[in-house]
């Protein structure tokens, strides 16, 4: 269990940050960036809950959301002191549940005929926000795998999550009555 007595430390006021693994790196370098998106994402994620998404889905968006603060600790922590600290890791099983969780939104939708346009109710709009800022998590991480090791379960994860974010904003728009706004590349 997490224990913050205060939550300004001081030792950030020169444009550093600790790692997991205590190394200081400079506050704009690509990993900070990389899992502060994360957490960009969980507060967007958080966003769409509160903007009236459907309560079957809930349950589903919680367990998101505590995987995403998982991912944040795979990315904060160097892959080498993840062999001395004990720190949650993205792995395979939670790939897998969202798989499972989108084959079964996704059975009740219908099929694709064009690109949808963000929007339906506003929890709809916020989870292709969502989905947008996954993305970019994901281009971020990728970008980070080049220079340096990152988990491996991390980049399925959230490309998964980016698709899966895709289907829950169509679900929660069908469940709303809204439904897919829908793209006409002959409308202007």
């Amino acid at each position: 269990m997490v224990r913050i007595n205060r939550v300004y430390t001081r030792t950030g006021d020169a444009g550093t940050t600790a790692l997991g693994g205590g190394q200081r790196v400079p506050k704009d370098s690509l990993r900070i960036e990389a899992y502060g998106t994360v957490d960009e994402l969980n507060s967007v994620i958080g966003v769409a809950v509160a903007s009236g998404l459907d309560a079957s889905m809930r349950e589903r968006f919680h367990v998101i959301q505590h995987v995403l603060f998982n991912l944040g600790s795979d990315l904060c922590i160097l892959e080498e002191d993840k062999k001395r600290l004990m720190v949650p890791r993205i792995e395979p099983r939670h790939v897998e549940q969202l798989e499972v969780w989108m084959d079964e939104w996704n059975d009740t939708l219908e099929p694709l005929k064009s690109f949808i346009l963000p929007g339906g109710d506003l929890a709809s709009a916020q989870l292709h926000v969502a989905r947008t800022v996954c993305r970019r998590v994901e281009r971020l991480v990728i970008a980070l795998a080049r220079e340096e090791e990152v988990g491996g379960h991390v980049i399925p994860y959230l490309n998964r999550l980016s698709d899966f974010l895709f289907v829950a904003s169509r679900h929660q728009a069908r469940l709303s009555g809204a439904g897919d706004v829908l793209w006409d590349s002959r409308a202007f």
